[in-house]
């Protein structure tokens, strides 16, 4: 059998698009390995109607709404390949061992984040460390926070004065502050420190002090970090999809990249702003350019 499309990756991104897909009438595929980076995160922020909702109790209530329409289903495979088989389809290959074919390809498999070489920042980090202050802000409003950075020092620093005046820059000696902008941090009374952080320190996830290299202990109660993003899966790049500024794959309004048959959508595509809620509406977009590119494909056929 051949399925009209593929989507890799469940997230809010390969969720919204498989509903569109689904009230379509479209068969369709749906694999996630539940691998997703926010699953980290005890609550997931900005999401209309499910503002504060645990990750794992958002996807459980998506594929709810997904396994209403027969012509989905959701497999918890892992995709290890893709190979074009012709101009109308494509092979993609499990870790099972399953194979499966489809004229169609969604990439919503979303990024996977390495965090800066900082020890013990794991232990933090989705807790009382966190990478969107979109999504955390609110939570942290008004307490004392460490941004630590090593990239984008000053955009994020000045994001997270919205919600709190008491900041303390770090940038583990790598991060570099361009000329004047040290200077414009301090005269809003927020500290810099450029040495090496040699550790945090905190009990049960919850954030206490970051230590410096010389033995310093500066008192932090949360904060915010940059991750280094990359894709979770390699397919964007084998499939020769372009990428945009930011790293994300290339896609007009309705999710379509360069490559005929292949659509991206959710952060794999946006890479930034990292929302559930955009990514859901780029997943839903996806869905729209997919059935509405198999419809005018089979009315255009002679």
């Amino acid at each position: 059998m051949i399925y009209d499309c593929a989507i890799i990756g469940g997230g809010p991104a390969g969720l919204s698009a498989a509903l569109v897909l689904g009230r379509s009438k479209r068969n369709t595929l749906l694999f996630d390995d539940d691998e997703g980076r926010n699953l980290v995160t005890r609550e997931a922020h900005g999401f209309l109607t499910r503002d504060g909702i645990q990750p794992a109790e958002l996807k459980k209530l998506g594929r709810k709404d997904v396994a209403k329409y027969d012509c989905v289903q959701l497999k918890k495979n892992q995709i290890i390949n893709i190979e074009r088989i012709s101009e109308s389809h494509y092979r993609l290959d499990t870790d099972d061992g399953e194979t499966f074919h489809s004229i169609k390809l969604i990439i919503a498999a979303g990024l996977k984040e390495e965090l800066p070489n900082i020890p013990d920042i794991e232990k933090f980090y989705g807790t009382s460390l966190f990478s969107c202050p979109y999504c955390d802000g609110w939570e942290l409003q008004h307490q004392p926070l460490a941004i630590i950075a090593d990239k984008m020092v000053y955009d994020l620093a000045k994001k997270v004065y919205t919600w709190s005046k008491d900041l303390a820059v770090f940038t583990n000696g790598i991060g570099r502050l361009e000329e004047g902008e040290k200077a414009k941090l301090e005269s809003k009374g927020i500290r810099v420190y450029e040495d090496i952080i040699d550790g945090l320190e905190g009990e049960s996830g919850q954030l206490r002090s970051v230590r410096l290299e010389d033995g310093t202990l500066v008192d932090r109660v949360g904060g915010f970090t940059t991750p280094l993003w990359s894709h979770s899966t390699p397919f964007a790049k084998q499939l020769g999809c372009k990428l945009n500024d930011h790293g994300g794959i290339l896609t007009d309004a309705y999710g379509r990249t360069n490559v005929w048959n292949v659509y991206a959508a959710g952060d794999a595509s946006l890479i930034v702003p990292s929302q559930l809620v955009i990514a859901a509406g780029e997943g839903s977009a996806a869905g729209i350019g997919v059935n509405g590119d198999l419809t005018n494909e089979y009315f255009d056929t002679e």
